[in-house]
């Protein structure tokens, strides 16, 4: 039952994901279908495991499961973003929206400081090292979330921050069945852009900028006015009211009578569009008594919103299962997948980000030169001149006209990715098997940047070439022997075996720059070498597990399990790691006094607590550090002769980071199945912390690895699936998950330690704590910002007060960026061939910090760049009460970091909303259709969120950063099967 007390409270619920709740609290209290409707469903399903599987109701472990019905149709190019809000304890994160770029996820919290938080990939039983954008959602089957350490024990130091199973596709018995499915879609921004003022509020703004910065002792206010209205066309390059006006503002502040803009070109309208989708993808499956096959192809052709933008893949699978004896069973899954990704920079502070370049001009630039009476200049073939604004301010991206270079420039990013697995099972006995497996993912990564040497940024330098190649190649060979044997009431089941990992990762890059001609790509038309750089780095890893399960009576289960790691990125005497874990559980539904009360169809109450490590040390700048015990130097020439540098001292101590996990969970079924549920409560530690230690630079290194500090994450997850209606034509289903997340470090000896400008580390807080300056106000006397300050009185108590002068004011730590409840509510209705789903997740709690925002909101100091409409509330005489300080070009530092800025994380999204009709078969039995569906779906359609222009899918450490938005998706598709 939801709590009313819910709704009643300070905590903000999204309107959508109330209305959801509601549903789901009527429906589980008043629903009482008729008996005649119904059909037990089967509840004991298959779950996908480490090394294997499991019945779900039986297994100690923690895992959630996402069908394939939930996957294949969603028009994502990666299926990280397809599983956000569909399990608890699961957070994703698309911080970016250019198309082929992977959510950030984390399972149950954040676990580590300077080492990766990322869970571990594992496909058709054995890691993944490739490039998860060759993954094609229609390929796969199923997705496990294992959560625990039951669940996760078994594949140890890979496994510490979580497992991610996929599993794909396989041919089943039967005749050959033909799946096609194609689709067409159309992007745009999921949330529109931060609102702007026009040309003549910009004016009339600047205006009143100018004239305050003037202002002073010995230039009295009415001077100050005449010098802002002789000045301001030249300070800002343009008039866009035309020669008749050469003074378009006058000296009180106002634009002259008659003045009108002769142009306003929206940079957003040039740069941003409304971009196609094409997705293709056929399958082939079949099989016998004895073996079966799935084969596949796929295409598809992303195109993004921003210009020039995109992202192509071609895709090919494999997958061979065959009992060539009775005693032997062999299988094979070879995938090839080629992806070429057009990124132009979109996630960084350059000037040439493009979604930033669409936001930074006023629309008063214009794109094409003009004529001082707004007509367009055009060359001796009477085509528009693209304008470059050499006259703008810097603010205004001076010399830059995206829309004219881009498409002459090169971002391009080309990845070949080869996996290709292999088993072979063989049966001693019955209840004897032995599987020896071996995988290779071979990625090959290839940067190509061009700048071209006729327009824009590069055309003083004659254009400029840079290329990449980032080659990785791993395999994983196990060998595993399984005993499964049951005994009367008895089962038990052992599983022992030894895993081999070896990592190589090489990179070549250099770039050149001087073109003599246009339209040559390649480094070899450029006449000046710039850079040249490569390197190569190993990694292995030794491994032996083990696990025993047993079960009594089909009612008391228990499980132990072991493995044992042995890591090249520690000195040899801490290589190795052991890591366990214990679990039991408890069917309480087949207990005669459970039976007897005639309610639950199914109850189990299960529990864990293991131990696992994680040796993927980071260095700060987020790349992996393969090296971590030994001391480290880099080469660097001065004028021409060699020599060498300390990059990290040399740490023999350095040992695992542990992580220790309780898990205690209570599943449950009620109504014939109707209402199904699963509670838990987990408590993560990690303790040993890897660790970037920060130093004074005076010792010539930034930071030096250590095993310091502890964090613990705690929190509730909850699971509920109804079906409050089922007849023979209609179906209504309605799931709900929820999750809540406290982060918090217990120990960190030596600390507080600052994280990057605006987090920092402290013993009661969370990894992404705010630690940034307070912001109070606005003088209401005179307009000025007002930060918080704290010193100290001759008591040594604290005093607060305020300052103007930003370098004085105090950083404070102002809460973190992880949220509170993380969930989503999905709801499905099929209804005779109709059928309707729909997706909703949504975030409580957390930070976000909008720095982007910050770039529009200047107060006057940066003229050219464009201007928040929020500044149209500025202070003045007359306005004395508002939160936007008085217009100046001096500097005043009032868009600097702040909590001014700081907004809250809460939010909800439609995720997904699906509508689809399948065609009655006989009217194509004649074809040999079996099936054929036409369906419409809509990706992130509606945002619900307090703070207006900013995507609240952020990244997870809530620090906005000129990102790519997400996409708003309408998508049109046929699915046939023959």
């Amino acid at each position: 039952m939801i709590n009313k007390n819910l709704f009643n409270s300070k905590i903000w619920i999204p309107p959508v994901a109330a209305f959801f709740l509601g549903v789901v609290s009527v429906s589980g209290q008043n629903s009482k279908p008729k008996k005649d409707t119904l059909k037990e469903k089967e509840i004991d399903e298959v779950v996908v495991v480490a090394y294997g599987k499991a019945k779900r109701n039986s297994y100690t472990g923690s895992v959630a499961t996402i069908s394939s019905d939930k996957i294949n149709n969603r028009p994502v190019t990666n299926v990280t973003k397809a599983l956000e809000g569909m399990v608890p304890g699961v957070q994703v994160t698309g911080a970016s929206g250019q198309p082929g770029a992977t959510s950030a996820i984390r399972i149950r919290g954040i676990g580590s400081v300077s080492a990766s938080s990322d869970p571990l990939y594992v496909v058709d039983g054995i890691p993944f090292d490739g490039n998860l954008n060759a993954i094609s959602p229609n390929d796969i089957e199923s997705i496990s979330v294992l959560k625990d350490a039951t669940a996760s024990a078994l594949y140890g130091s890979r496994g510490a921050n979580g497992i991610i199973i996929v599993t794909t596709k396989s041919g089943k018995k039967g005749e050959a069945r033909v799946n096609l499915n194609i689709s067409q879609g159309f992007s745009g921004r999921a949330v529109k852009d931060y609102e702007q003022v026009n040309t003549d509020q910009y004016f009339q703004l600047y205006w009143e900028a100018m004239r305050n910065g003037y202002q002073s002792g010995s230039i009295s206010a009415q001077q100050a006015a005449q010098m802002a209205t002789d000045n301001i066309i030249s300070n800002l390059g343009i008039n866009p009211y035309g020669g008749n006006y050469p003074k378009p503002i006058g000296t009180d502040g106002k634009l002259l009578p008659g003045a009108r803009a002769l142009w306003n070109d929206d940079w957003r309208d040039v740069l941003q569009r409304v971009a196609s989708r094409n997705q293709v993808d056929l399958d082939i499956s079949g099989g016998s008594e004895k073996s079966n096959y799935f084969f596949s192809l796929g295409y598809l052709d992303d195109k993004g919103m921003a210009i020039e933008s995109g992202f192509k893949r071609y895709n090919t699978r494999l997958k061979i299962n065959s009992e060539v004896k009775s005693w032997l069973n062999v299988g094979a899954n070879l995938s090839y997948t080629n992806s070429i990704q057009q990124a132009p920079s979109s996630s960084d502070s350059k000037a040439s980000n493009i979604i930033q370049a669409a936001r930074a001009i006023p629309s008063f630039y214009p794109y094409y030169e003009r004529n001082p009476d707004g007509s367009y200049v055009l060359d001796a073939e009477g085509n528009r001149v693209y304008d470059f604004g050499k006259y703008r301010p810097t603010a205004a991206l001076q010399n830059q006209n995206q829309a004219a270079s881009l498409p002459l420039d090169k971002n391009e990013n080309k990845i070949d990715n080869f996996s290709g697995k292999g088993f072979m099972e063989l049966t001693f006995l019955p209840e004897l098997k032995f599987r020896s497996s071996f995988s290779l993912d071979l990625v090959s990564y290839n940067e190509h940047y061009y700048t071209n040497p006729l327009l824009g940024q590069s055309k003083e330098t004659g254009g400029s070439v840079s290329k990449a190649n980032n080659r990785t190649l791993s395999y994983t060979t196990s060998n595993i022997l399984t005993y499964d044997k049951r005994f009367g009431r008895h089962h038990i089941n052992v599983l022992g075996g030894h895993e081999f990992y070896k990592y190589d990762y090489q990179t070549i890059s250099g770039s050149r720059q001087g073109f003599s001609l246009p339209n040559y790509y390649e480094p070899d038309a450029a006449s000046l070498l710039v850079d040249f750089t490569g390197n190569s780095d190993k990694l292995s890893l030794l491994s032996f597990l083990g696990k025993v399960e047993y079960d009594f009576d089909n009612k008391y289960f228990l499980s132990a399990s072991g493995r044992a790691d042995s890591s090249s990125r520690f000195l040899k005497e801490n290589r190795w790691g052991r890591f366990w874990s214990v679990g039991g559980s408890w069917k309480l539904s087949n207990e005669e006094f459970i039976k007897n009360l005639n309610f639950f169809n199914q109850l189990t109450l299960r529990a864990s607590y293991g131990g696992q490590g994680n040796d993927k040390l980071l260095k700060p700048n987020g790349q992996p550090l393969y090296y971590a015990y030994p001391e480290l130097y880099k080469d660097f020439s001065l004028a021409g002769e060699p020599g060498k540098t300390l990059e990290k001292v040399g740490t023999p101590n350095l040992k695992w980071e542990t992580n220790l996990n309780l898990n205690i969970g209570l599943e449950f079924a009620i109504l014939n199945n109707r209402i199904k549920g699963n509670v838990e409560y987990f408590e993560r530690k990690s303790k040993d912390l890897l660790f970037n230690v920060p130093v004074a630079p005076s010792l010539g290194i930034s930071d030096y690895p250590a095993n310091i500090g502890t964090i613990k994450n705690t929190g509730f997850e909850f699971s509920l699936f109804t079906t409050p209606v089922k007849t023979n034509d209609f179906q209504w289903n309605v799931d709900v998950n929820l999750s809540t997340l406290n982060n918090k470090i217990t120990k960190l000896p030596g600390g507080p330690f600052a994280i990057g400008s605006t987090k920092q580390l402290n013993v009661g807080g969370s990894v992404y704590d705010f630690y940034i300056q307070e912001w109070v106000g606005v003088d209401p006397s005179n307009g000025k910002p007002l930060w918080k300050t704290i010193t100290k009185d001759a008591n040594g108590n604290n005093v607060e007060g305020t300052t103007s002068e930003y370098a004085k004011a105090n950083k404070i730590l102002q809460g973190s960026a992880l949220p509170k409840l993380t969930g989503g509510i999905s709801t499905s209705i099929t209804y005779k061939n109709f059928d309707f789903s729909g997706l909703v997740t949504f975030k409580i709690g957390g930070k976000i910090l909008d720095t982007d925002y910050t770039s529009i909101l200047h107060s006057g100091n940066s003229g050219g760049r464009a201007w928040s409409a929020e500044m149209l509330n500025r202070w003045t005489p007359e306005n004395p009460y508002t939160d936007v300080p008085a217009l100046s070009t001096k500097t005043n530092n009032w868009n600097s970091i702040s909590t001014r800025f700081l907004y809250s994380g809460t939010y909800a999204r439609i995720k997904n909303v699906s509508l689809g009709y399948t065609l009655p078969s006989d009217y194509f039995e004649a074809l040999g259709l079996k099936k054929f569906r036409i369906y419409i779906q809509g990706e992130n359609l509606l945002t619900f969120y307090k703070h207006k222009g900013m995507d609240p899918e952020q990244a997870i450490d809530g620090t906005t950063y000129y990102r790519y938005p997400a996409m708003r998706t309408i998508t049109f598709g046929l699915q046939a099967t023959f």
